[in-house]
């Protein structure tokens, strides 16, 4: 099993469940959704992010770099992600910035005391911990579990941000410790599923229904992009499949599709389809809130 890499510890997040909460994102993700907005969450290992309108070709990692990752050419400096290994010797160097990596691996000890530096903001707001990613559940369980049993002796809330594909039995493993599941729900239609997301949607649907089951809380978060899954189509569907399986739900967030991860593709030197991709006009928004209100569902929340 792969070590588990942080690439981001939030404090005072507001959008990852009840609360005040500190969110710790996990690098590493089974999906590949086209609208990703952190890029740098989907490989597990560490990435080196260059920030090239920082850079002012010094040619300092060039020579810093052991093999040979870093060329000047024409005075610029161009980056061989292939020779790259993420060493760090020229982050170290760059005196812009404009090089960072990203991914860290913390002791589950470690990650506990990060967390209880915010205990007061949790007793205060009904906050807590949120883990997300990336996907958490495809990370070392023995890792994972260690931290939610520590955090749960503790007396934290914990929160679990998933997409759903992994196997069950990390689910099984951790429910004990979760407060509550922040559980995505991006296509219906498993052709679709796969093409916008990169997998069939079967272990996600059935994870759900085995968590409801189990008696999990359960939050629905739907990411909607217009073209993609904007439509009463996939509302509908979504509906009928959640009251046929009785899932029970605490509330559901809508959550319209916003390009702010854009500019980590060009730092990581990948493509990003932000053409194809369009935010959904807000009246449509109001209908689907509206469709899950008709059919009984309540907390119908747009946005995060």
């Amino acid at each position: 099993m792969k070590k588990p890499y942080v690439f981001n510890i939030q404090k005072y997040s507001i959008h990852d469940g009840p609360g005040i909460r500190t969110t710790f994102f996990f690098k590493g993700c089974p999906l590949s959704c086209q609208w990703c907005h952190n890029p740098e969450s989907q490989r597990h290992e560490v990435e080196l992010m260059y920030y090239h309108e920082r850079c002012v070709d010094c040619g300092a990692c060039v020579k810093a770099c052991p093999n040979g990752a870093n060329l000047l050419v024409d005075g610029h400096v161009s980056m061989n992600r292939v020779l790259c290994k993420a060493c760090g010797n020229c982050v170290d160097e760059c005196t812009m910035n404009a090089r960072e990596l990203v991914g860290k691996y913390y002791t589950v000890d470690e990650l506990v005391k990060e967390a209880e530096k915010d205990q007061m903001f949790y007793e205060e707001s009904g906050g807590g911990i949120t883990l997300s990613g990336g996907e958490v559940m495809v990370q070392n369980m023995d890792y994972i579990e260690e931290f939610c049993r520590k955090l749960h002796r503790k007396g934290y809330s914990i929160d679990i941000d998933t997409c759903g594909f992994a196997p069950y039995e990390n689910f099984a493993r951790i429910l004990p410790y979760v407060d509550t599941f922040l559980y995505d729900i991006k296509l219906m239609d498993p052709e679709k599923h796969k093409t916008y997301i990169g997998v069939n949607n079967r272990l996600i649907l059935d994870n759900l229904i085995a968590l409801n089951q189990a008696g999990a809380k359960i939050n629905i978060r739907i990411p909607l992009v217009r073209g993609v899954n904007s439509s009463e189509e996939f509302i509908r569907q979504t509906i009928d499949f959640l009251r046929e399986n009785q899932i029970r739900t605490l509330g559901f967030n809508l959550l319209p599709y916003h390009n702010t991860g854009k500019s980590k593709y060009e730092n990581l030197d990948r493509s990003y389809a932000d053409e194809q991709l369009k935010v959904p006009p807000q009246e449509q928004l109001e209908h689907f809130k509206q469709m899950f209100l008709d059919n009984g569902f309540q907390n119908i929340k747009i946005g995060g």
